[in-house]
């Protein structure tokens, strides 16, 4: 197809998302040109007074997004291929599409460039009828462990009886992303689960002992929370279930702590996850909530419902500044998988591994290469999900989450 029908469409679609509420909280005082050009087509779009409208206005910062007129109908497909679902992944992992914008000004923008592709994108909505939940069965309690030193007071959700789940979070979040599994009722009968939120997290405050420096979390740390979240609040060996930076450490501690589990349930698990960092992730120029939560925001299914995606991305928008950079860099510059996974036997600790096919940040062949790294363990391609499954479409993870779990239990020996 030629440039002319599918910049037609293009603008078709636009025209229905130019005013759409929430760009209004997403460009606060923001003024941009914006030029989508299909092969030599341009379609000219300005932002200002919080909505976009067609045209161009003089002496505004100017960004350009170009592909050929075939990448753009993948765009337009319903749904559309992984990496053609949001602004971000365009931006970052599409190797069809450029952009042309100063980078300042285009960490200004992210927020509202991602909601126009969110709007521009048409996707049929996977929604199944929830189980029963109950979020008055949460409990939160405050608990202290210590490391190295140091005395950390963590905030801890909990829930059920039976066999002892740990969520980990993703990184620059909290526990509040287990929120759909921490009040599911059947989930409860069969399981205890605790959602920490880890130090500099969520509702866990820094140490008193904290100055005020940059954040910066490693390994060694990292693990050594977990490790001691799994000795003294949990008391016993556990299913660890993390996401994404979870996955990683779930990864670890079956490496070099076994005797703390009884398995891994590893959702997003990245082999070497580059390209995550991102300078405007804590910049004096660039409002930070709004910045963090669209950058995860295009990681998502564009057939999650946007009730839930909204709700996943709200939580990277109440990060303290600083903290999503600093854990990634544990996620993003220290952790490989291929060297984590040769020291995992899945004989002994059993390993389930999730991916999400619209997750472009650790994705289904980072999965399946790990799953390979380690005879034994289970992999499942998740459809229609995205890096935050258990929050963005939380009743379609639940069965993949299940069978996850029934391999773990399955497999986990009798001395356990």
């Amino acid at each position: 197809m030629s440039a002319a029908p599918v910049a037609e469409r293009l603008r078709e679609r636009l025209s229905l998302a130019l005013r759409d509420p929430e760009f209004v909280r997403l460009g606060p005082a923001l003024q941009i040109n914006l030029t989508l050009r299909i092969d030599g087509s341009d379609l000219a779009l300005v932002f200002e007074n919080g909505c976009f409208g067609f045209g161009n206005a003089r002496a505004l910062p100017s960004i350009r997004l170009s592909a050929p007129a075939s990448a753009w109908i993948k765009v337009l497909q319903n749904p559309p291929p992984p990496t053609f679902h949001s602004f971000t992944a365009l931006d970052l992992v599409n190797p069809e599409f450029s952009v042309d914008a100063d980078p300042l000004v285009l960490a200004q923008a992210r927020p509202v460039l991602e909601r126009l592709i969110e709007r521009v994108v048409q996707a049929p909505q996977i929604a199944l009828v929830a189980p029963s939940r109950r979020l008055s069965q949460i409990e939160g309690r405050w608990a202290q462990i210590n490391v190295r030193g140091t005395a950390y007071d963590i905030f801890v959700e909990s829930a059920g009886q039976g066999v002892p789940v740990v969520f980990l979070h993703t990184a620059g979040a909290d526990s509040r992303q287990f929120q759909a599994q921490l009040s599911d009722i059947a989930l409860a009968e069969r399981f205890r689960m605790i959602g920490p939120d880890l130090p500099f997290h969520g509702r866990s405050m820094p140490p008193a002992t904290w100055d005020g420096g940059d954040y910066k979390l490693d390994l060694t740390t990292y693990r050594e929370w977990c490790a001691a979240i799994l000795k003294d609040v949990v008391g016993e060996p556990a299913i660890v279930v993390g996401g994404s930076m979870g996955a990683a450490m779930a990864l670890v501690l079956a490496a070099e702590h076994p005797d703390l589990l009884r398995g891994i349930v590893a959702v997003e698990p990245p082999l070497r996850s580059k390209g995550r960092r991102n300078p405007f992730q804590h910049h004096a120029a660039v409002h930070g909530s709004l910045h963090n939560a669209s950058y995860v925001r295009g990681l998502m299914s564009p057939q999650s419902p946007e009730s839930y995606r909204r709700r996943a991305a709200w939580i990277y928008s109440q990060g303290a500044p600083g903290i999503y950079g600093g854990d990634l860099a544990f996620y993003s510059d220290e952790f490989d998988g291929a060297v984590i996974a040769a020291k995992i036997d899945a004989e002994t600790t059993p390993v389930a591994l999730l991916s999400g096919d619209y997750d472009y940040s650790a994705t289904p062949a980072d999965g399946r290469t790990l799953a390979g790294l380690i005879p034994g363990a289970y992999f499942e391609e998740m459809r229609g999900l995205g890096h935050f499954p258990m929050c963005e479409n939380p009743d379609l993870f639940r069965e993949y989450l299940l069978s996850a779990l029934d391999h773990v239990l399955l497999r986990t020996p009798a001395k356990r």
